[in-house]
């Protein structure tokens, strides 16, 4: 198991940008999988992006692909989701969670979260 704490979440216009960190405590973070999701008001969590343990294979959601970029830096033990163009769609809590397997999008193989940070983008 890894704590996780987000932070980066503010409120931004549309059409700029914001970085989220995630902040893993633990010396096994390299071995973890890492990987963003959100969950807007009034709706199911969803999946937004996640990295291999190197760094090596990111996966996206569509809705965020060509728009978010996935990163982490293992030395830090930190992940980050860089998030450009953003939409007022995106408005949403975002959470970082650690995956002790393989690069998934499936909720139930992350085993540790983060609080969340909030991101609203005004129109």
């Amino acid at each position: 198991q890894v704590q996780l704490v987000e932070s980066g979440g503010r409120l931004v216009q549309a059409g700029g940008s914001l970085r989220l960190s995630c902040a893993a405590s633990g010396r096994t973070f390299s071995s973890y999988c890492m990987g963003w999701f959100r969950q807007a008001p009034g709706k199911e969590r969803e999946f937004v992006a996640a990295i291999s343990w190197g760094g090596g294979r990111t996966d996206y959601a569509d809705s965020v692909k060509g728009r978010f970029t996935i990163s982490r830096d293992n030395g830090k033990n930190t992940v980050y989701l860089q998030m450009n163009s953003l939409k007022p769609e995106d408005t949403a809590v975002y959470y970082c969670a650690a995956n002790p397997r393989d690069l998934s999008r499936i909720e139930g193989d992350f085993g540790s979260w983060g609080q969340g940070t909030q991101v609203t983008v005004s129109s």
